[in-house]
């Protein structure tokens, strides 16, 4: 009958652990009943049959058993058997035995049966524990929580390629953020063909430092590229709106500004959602960006050999190309981009802080600092002076090949009404301090004799005493003087600066009809709610007047139209207008119908202003407008100039005749060759124009 016998053994206490675990060894003898002294060995009768014997605890193994295919159990003797493994190593096999003399059993040595032990014909078998492998290393604990490891084993050709494309496009984005122009004009092809220096030298840098240098230094890199990236992304946006790069040490006060502008303009979940995903823009780049400069150190640091004879190639065609001078797609091949972007800014920064320093000084001195009331502005005496600046009404509008030809039509239109009614004007150019936006520097500018062309300097003007030119009426004691700003929507307190007695917002001029984008109301309503509320009413002195028109404000989108002056009411008329309007959102992104609407705004506005002008102008009005900047750098072009069109008109002759030396054009359109003077130059020619007696101040 056959018999199967199985045994554990487990290790004693010399025992080295075995990497296999002792398997159940099956054995059938022929003819022969079950000898209880053969227990813990095998013996078999065939030919080329092994004898194994289990060592003994604490024995050493001597070689490995080779595997012999065991003939499958009877049903009825089978026993619980763990899956085969790799056979327990143990002592040399005995001599197969002879078909001439069967080989008696040796009796093996037993361990020690332990109490609880199941009987011998079915010994619990212990697994050997697994032999310790090397502790795990951060990246495969990364790469096990990541599932890359399945990847890489399952799919290797997939992971291969995958870790292609990731450091293919580390590389890409960090080649871009070294080589990403400033300028919406400048982002081609051709600007990303070249050498960056910052690229050789950060690979010479992280192949010579240890890992945990390493490590920072690629951080820090990455953030680095981060920032250089973000303020590059600041110039595209001024240089297209405001036609100057972004100054780290004066601009951030505009971005609140910026904000409002979208929320006035496009709403204010729009404003929020825009304000939201660029902060989260900023963070994922930073973080995509750490990522990209991590993986491109270990990738330099694994293959050192061939990164570096690549540092040694790149920097040698770098020097060459410097060199040489060559170019390629009409730029330099050899690039400093980025530590040219941050040595501007650098510089930018340390002379917008000693402009403060100097500007601080100079808005203390003032040549008619020290002038005597009675000695200002005599030759305006018992006139109505009227100042108005006209939002974004630049240069381009009367000379660009879009724009010009209906804001000419309207200015020639607008001219020959006023010389019916009796008015005359003179126009010129002046040069506003600022470009696209901002328009408060270009007021200040022209009413201060300053140039006051960042807010740094505008906030150190107006905190100080400096005689604007709409204080000197105020302090001749002669005229009342208001301002009338639809555009203002919270407290002003300029308006001591300026030197208004009443300031009249967009909250008190009685609007009820709808707004025109950022335009509270129509420059029509504003001008009408002036003459109901002001202009029209008997007074003992005669008015001076500071107008802020801005129904040409961007995005010229929708632009109100011209409505019968009886018809005005409260401005609910103006409903049909504004619903019948272009949407901002599909005028703001198209570069072409933004400059069709622009024009057409200024036409708005001029045409406003000199009807009027017309319907409630007098014997003793005086009305000087003018624009305050340039519209954006995408509406009047990348290299526009910054002049706009300043008019004086009366019915006075006296009054032109004050300012004849000035050569100004005859009318509201003055010629391309017509004087052209800085803004800050206009108050001091206008206080002498019209009589008034330097007397400086030195601050």
């Amino acid at each position: 009958m056959p018999v199967f016998t199985r045994f554990s053994e487990s290790p004693g206490p010399g025992d080295v652990p075995s990497e296999a675990v002792s398997e159940t060894r099956r054995a059938e003898t022929e003819g022969e009943e079950r000898d209880p002294g053969a227990e813990g060995h095998r013996d078999t009768g065939d030919a080329g049959s092994e004898r194994t014997s289990a060592s003994a605890p604490g024995a050493e193994p001597t070689s490995e058993p080779e595997s012999v295919p065991l003939p499958e159990p009877e049903p009825e003797h089978a026993s619980a058997s763990k899956p085969a493994s790799e056979p327990e190593p143990g002592p040399e096999p005995a001599p197969a035995p002879t078909a001439e003399s069967e080989p008696e059993p040796a009796p093996e040595p037993e361990p020690a049966p332990a109490a609880g032990d199941q009987a011998a014909d079915a010994v619990p078998v212990t697994p050997a524990p697994a032999e310790a492998g090397p502790p795990p290393t951060r990246r495969s604990r990364l790469a096990a929580l990541t599932g890359l490891t399945n990847l890489r084993t399952r799919h290797p050709n997939a992971s291969r390629v995958l870790s292609w494309i990731t450091t293919t496009l580390a590389a890409v984005l960090v080649l871009g953020a070294l080589l990403l122009p400033n300028t919406l004009p400048g982002v081609q092809p051709r600007s990303f063909t070249k050498i960056p220096a910052e690229a050789i030298i950060g690979a010479v840098v992280v192949l010579g430092l240890p890992r945990r240098p390493r490590q920072v230094a690629a951080v820090l890199y990455g953030l680095g590229l981060t920032a250089l990236t973000a303020v590059n992304l600041l110039d595209m946006g001024f240089n297209e709106y405001l036609g100057r790069g972004f100054n780290a040490a004066l601009d951030w006060d505009l971005l609140p500004d910026a904000q409002a502008y979208v929320e006035d303009t496009l709403g204010g979940s729009v404003a929020m959602a825009a304000a939201v995903g660029a902060v989260v823009l900023v963070l994922l780049l930073a973080v995509v960006m750490v990522l990209a400069t991590l993986r491109l150190s270990e990738l330099l640091v694994r293959h050192r050999p061939w990164a570096a004879r690549g540092a040694l190639i790149a920097g040698t065609a770098w020097i060459t190309c410097s060199a040489l001078g060559l170019t390629l797609f009409g730029g330099p091949i050899a690039s400093e981009r980025a530590a040219g972007a941050l040595r501007v800014h650098a510089q930018r920064t340390v002379e917008s802080l000693r402009d403060e320093a100097a500007f601080v000084k100079q808005s203390k001195a003032d040549s008619f600092g020290n002038t005597p009331p009675d000695q200002l502005l005599p030759d305006l005496r018992g006139k109505d002076v009227i100042f108005t600046f006209i939002e974004s009404y630049g240069r381009s509008a009367v000379e660009d090949p879009v724009m010009a030809p209906g804001v000419g039509r309207t200015l020639d239109t607008s001219t020959k009404a006023l010389e019916k009614a009796g008015f005359a004007a003179r126009s010129g150019w002046l040069t506003s301090a600022t470009y696209g936006g901002s328009s408060w520097l270009g007021h200040s500018t022209t009413m201060s004799g300053l140039w006051i062309d960042n807010q740094r300097r505008y906030r150190t003007v107006t905190a100080g005493e400096h005689l604007t030119l709409t204080k000197a009426f105020q302090k001749t004691g002669a005229w009342d003087t208001v301002g009338v700003m639809p555009g203002v929507q919270k407290g002003w307190p300029e308006e001591k600066w300026y030197g208004l007695d009443k300031l009249y917002d967009a909250y008190d001029l009685g609007y009820r009809g709808p707004k025109f984008s950022w335009s509270t109301m129509p420059d029509q309503y504003a001008l009408e709610a002036f003459q109901r509320q002001v202009h029209g009413r008997k007074r003992d002195k005669p008015l001076m007047s500071f107008v802020i028109l801005t129904s040409s404000h961007q995005p010229w989108a929708p632009i109100p139209k011209m409505v019968g002056w009886d018809e005005l009411g409260d401005g609910s008329v103006f409903d049909a207008v504004q619903k019948a309007g272009n949407k901002a959102s599909d005028i703001i992104t198209d570069t072409t119908r933004s400059r069709q609407e622009y024009g057409k705004s200024i036409q708005y506005s001029v045409t406003s202003l000199t009807q009027w002008l017309e319907r409630y102008g007098t014997e003793d009005t005086v009305l000087v407008f003018l624009g305050d900047h340039q519209p954006i750098a995408r509406v009047s072009g990348n290299r526009a100039s910054r002049d706009v069109p300043v008019s004086i008109v009366a019915k006075d002759p006296k009054v032109l005749d004050k300012v004849a030396d000035w050569n100004w054009t005859e009318g509201l359109e003055p010629d391309r060759d017509a004087p052209v003077w800085k803004m800050d130059s206009f108050r001091d020619r206008f206080l002498k124009a019209f009589g008034s007696t330097p007397r400086p101040s030195k601050g």
